[in-house]
């Protein structure tokens, strides 16, 4: 099978980073037998908005907002994160599976982070129950978790059967990062990095190196 072709797009406006996914789509959505794009990045401070986003999710956050369509609620992202944006074809079948159904590739992309935290002895999990804020009850909450705390944040859009958007991991400290809002529904200390967790600045490249590896053998 041939890998998606890879993308490094630095540090980017999120609306330009958006519009180049679009046109990434456009050009899959042309092309049955490309093998679709994976592409890294980071972006300036920015709240996203997904479709069930709902008031109580940003109440002082002083940033940019910008309305998105993929699922999910208020996210945020900031150059402390990796933004990775997989563009594949969800009806071709991949590492010998048959066409992917959107909750399995999801799951597929929870399990590559997974897999690239425990290369740094970090326990994480994909999809598990979690109390929202204000809420009693446990709900099924799609991302990576380390017990109670979130490390990634995963939402997708699906156009031609076609996914973009993708997942922001948090790999180092920030003290603006998630501040007026509840991220995905959650209070902002929800949210933990792997430079908090390591006690340690995290080598971006080497990170990218592995979850690359990892999207490339599982997704």
């Amino acid at each position: 099978m041939h890998k998606p072709e890879f993308q490094d797009w630095g540090l980017i406006d999120y609306q330009s980073a958006l519009d180049k996914q679009l046109e990434l789509v456009d050009i899959l959505s042309q092309n049955d037998d490309h093998s679709g794009f994976l592409v890294f990045c980071s972006h300036p401070h920015v709240v996203t908005t997904g479709r069930q986003t709902q008031p109580e999710d940003i109440f002082s956050w002083k940033g940019p907002i910008v309305e998105v369509s993929r699922g999910g609620r208020a996210t945020y992202h900031g150059p402390s994160q990796l933004v990775v944006y997989p563009i594949l074809n969800l009806k071709k079948p991949r590492h010998d599976r048959g066409a992917q159904e959107i909750r399995g590739y999801l799951r597929a992309l929870e399990k590559a982070i997974v897999v690239t935290l425990a290369e740094y002895g970090v326990n994480a999990i994909g999809k598990t129950p979690q109390k929202l804020a204000g809420q009693q009850s446990e709900t099924d909450e799609t991302g990576v978790w380390i017990g109670r705390q979130k490390i990634a944040s995963l939402g997708i859009a699906v156009k031609k059967w076609i996914c973009f958007h993708g997942a922001a991991i948090n790999l180092e400290y920030d003290p603006e990062a998630f501040q007026g809002m509840n991220p995905c529904g959650f209070t902002s200390n929800t949210m933990i990095c792997l430079e908090t967790l390591l006690d340690k600045k995290i080598d971006r490249s080497e990170f990218a190196n592995k979850l690359k590896k990892n999207i490339e053998d599982l997704v």
